[in-house]
């Protein structure tokens, strides 16, 4: 069946269409924007090195040489960045066809973005958050666009706590804890905008991936540990490389078929690997509540309102 193996060959023809992938300097996010310019997109780069971002770009037209790639800066971790992304965007571009929201970090020890946040939860969800919010309006003038995020299968291990969301000067924090948080956020966010798009009657969907284990730098943060330099070869064995690991969010960006709230990743024996197809999150993900007050929280964080009732 052509569900259980699909592969970028299955991509639909993408000319014409605008798609912003943060954190598409490396790893998930560098394959995402390499396919992307294969089928023909204009991709927007974001990367919070521009170096890094134009290293990036010079690689992946070595194989395209035609791929239409442009590197803007983004900094997650700071909203003034976040903004003036937001402002350059605007200047550039009157659509926006795809919103991947794939930058992320992993296990990090405990740190302050520039706006005070904790990190992981700062750049994997209020970053995101606010970058949506201030390139909504966009997203919903453009015929058939979709946003989507990317989450782990950490979600599950993830515990929404708002007295303590962002664990204060470092109370209760592990990087585990922080991380599985910052990931089922993704997912709760993810579902209540899709929820508010409908009740709006918008055609935008929003959906959401996961790469199952991937071989990329997002597990720098570990690689000094040692147990994880024992585990290493038993962690090789068990994670496919960074282009496998890739084809959820590629194929939730770009499937015709995907729905609004519809989550992929691999097909395999514990979702570790293999080919994309929808799989299902954990209750807690689902959790009204928890979503309403994380929409509440996130706009207070950020300073940014995600209007969706917009023509």
């Amino acid at each position: 069946m052509k569900d259980l193996r699909w592969t970028i060959e299955d991509m639909p023809e993408l000319t014409g269409k605008i798609i912003v992938v943060t954190g598409g300097n490396s790893g998930l996010g560098y394959e995402s924007v390499k396919a992307f310019a294969m089928k023909g997109a204009e991709v927007v780069l974001a990367s919070r090195s521009t170096e890094k971002g134009e290293e990036a770009r010079t690689e992946i037209l070595k194989a395209i040489p035609g791929g239409k790639i442009k590197v803007m800066q983004l900094d997650l971790g700071d909203l003034d960045s976040v903004r003036s992304f937001s402002t350059a965007f605007r200047k550039n571009y009157k659509k926006l066809d795809v919103l991947l929201n794939n930058a992320g970090i992993m296990m990090s020890p405990y740190f302050q973005t520039k706006d005070g946040f904790e990190g992981q939860f700062g750049i994997n969800h209020l970053g995101h958050f606010a970058l949506t919010g201030l390139l909504i309006d966009v997203v919903l003038k453009t015929p058939g666009a979709r946003i989507v995020n990317v989450s782990s299968g950490a979600h599950k291990r993830g515990v929404m706590d708002f007295n303590n969301l962002q664990f204060k000067n470092g109370q209760e924090y592990t990087p585990m804890k922080a991380y599985g948080r910052s990931k089922l956020s993704n997912l709760l966010f993810t579902y209540e905008l899709q929820r508010k798009l409908e009740a709006a009657k918008k055609e935008t969907i929003v959906a959401a991936a996961h790469p199952g284990i991937a071989m990329t730098n997002l597990a720098r943060y570990l690689e000094g540990k040692f147990l994880f330099k024992i585990l290493i070869p038993l962690f090789k064995r068990m994670a496919q490389d960074p282009a496998m690991g890739a084809l959820p969010q590629i194929r939730a960006s770009v499937d015709p078929e995907v729905k609004g709230s519809e989550y992929y990743g691999p097909d395999g024996k514990n979702e570790y690997k293999g080919y994309p197809v929808v799989v299902q999150s954990n209750k807690a993900s689902h959790d009204l509540k928890d979503a309403a007050k994380l929409w509440e929280e996130s706009e207070k964080l950020t300073g940014v309102k995600i209007p969706v009732a917009q023509d």
